[in-house]
């Protein structure tokens, strides 16, 4: 089981995991994205290697791009449109076996109060 943030907003996609210097076996971000597309993404600032697991609608794996390089501007992408990304830490998605046509089981857990709300 993974326990993932989700970055759900613009501002929230856009600064992802950048300048973290590790990420836990069972952790990742998962990138909810506002429509199906080939979804770019790039290494800027982020300081760890990554997998970058592109998700269909119906929470199927699209794609895989293993290990990719930290700290870099080039944009990746798979050349199948996606709804979601999942980044995890490189080499993770193979031990997970998270392959193309692999479907994700997601479980939404409850978004934590913000400070001051009972």
């Amino acid at each position: 089981m993974l326990r993932v943030e989700v970055a759900r907003t613009a501002e929230e996609r856009a600064q992802g995991l950048m300048y973290r210097t590790s990420l836990a076996d069972d952790a990742g971000m998962l990138f909810v994205m506002p429509g199906d597309d080939t979804w770019g993404f790039y290494m800027r600032n982020t300081y760890i290697a990554l997998d970058m697991v592109f998700v269909d609608a119906g929470w199927a794996v699209a794609g895989v791009l293993a290990n990719v390089a930290p700290l870099t501007e080039a944009t990746r992408r798979i050349d199948r449109p996606s709804r979601y990304v999942l980044e995890l830490r490189a080499h993770r998605a193979a031990e997970l076996g998270l392959v193309p046509g692999a479907r994700l089981d997601v479980r939404w857990l409850p978004r934590p109060a913000a400070a001051g709300t009972p």
